[in-house]
């Protein structure tokens, strides 16, 4: 079982969560997280005053808890022509990470969203994609868009599906919480069940816990080099 949690996809009450951005992180701290991510919704009207607040928190609790707190965004429901641009006003405003909200089932997100997500470099992960296809998949792996296995409820429906998809495809997983309150976040329990009800092996599910978030970080360090 993991000791450490790196989730990459959280929200708080700057969108539509309940915990502030350091509340939020605490409680992550608590529940054995290393890595958080807090990625609230936005889009052009949002993206500069979200990442701004966020930002002090999260260099607060590196400073005085030793927690790895990136802060960044979830472009949620945008015009899907209009993700390549977002992601780069994004990285401008300092996010330190871009998600993008996937085709989920359960929610009237555009079409063409998965794709134009995983067709940008600017963007770190594609957020419950829903019923993404292979070629979709295959162009997160050659542009290095992580796809995620959420354990947010509806979004997950379409887990097995991203599994198989991946399975073939070789495009990286990541397991992320998409919480919106404390009790969304993981426990080292949670996230191991999350990884197997979703169709994982064993094998997988030991690689996309330790291997993945250690290449994303690694992504996101070497885009951070490259900017200074």
């Amino acid at each position: 079982m993991i000791k450490e949690i790196a989730d990459f996809h959280t929200h708080t009450f700057l969108s539509d969560g309940i915990l502030s951005p350091i509340e939020l992180i605490r409680t992550g701290h608590l529940n054995g997280y290393q890595v958080i991510a807090v990625t609230d919704h936005a889009s052009a009207s949002t993206l500069e005053r979200v990442i701004k607040e966020v930002k002090e928190d999260c260099r607060l609790a590196e400073e005085y808890w030793g927690i790895k707190a990136l802060a960044g965004v979830e472009l949620t429901h945008v015009p899907a022509r209009a993700i390549g641009w977002l992601a780069c006003r994004a990285r401008a405003c300092g996010a330190e990470i871009v998600v993008v909200h996937g085709e989920t089932i359960v929610e009237p997100v555009e079409p063409g969203t998965n794709r134009a997500a995983v067709d940008c470099p600017e963007v770190d992960i594609l957020a419950h994609p829903g019923l993404i296809t292979v070629e979709e998949a295959t162009a997160a792996k050659k542009n290095g868009v992580f796809l995620e296995i959420t354990g947010r409820r509806g979004h997950s429906l379409t887990n097995g599906h991203l599994v198989t998809i991946a399975r073939e495809t070789g495009a990286e997983l990541v397991i992320n919480s998409d919480a919106h309150a404390p009790g969304d976040l993981y426990t080292p329990e949670l996230m191991e069940k999350v990884g197997l009800g979703a169709g994982l092996t064993r094998d997988e599910l030991t690689k996309v816990l330790t291997e993945a978030p250690r290449r994303l970080l690694q992504k996101l360090e070497g885009r951070k080099r490259n900017e200074t």
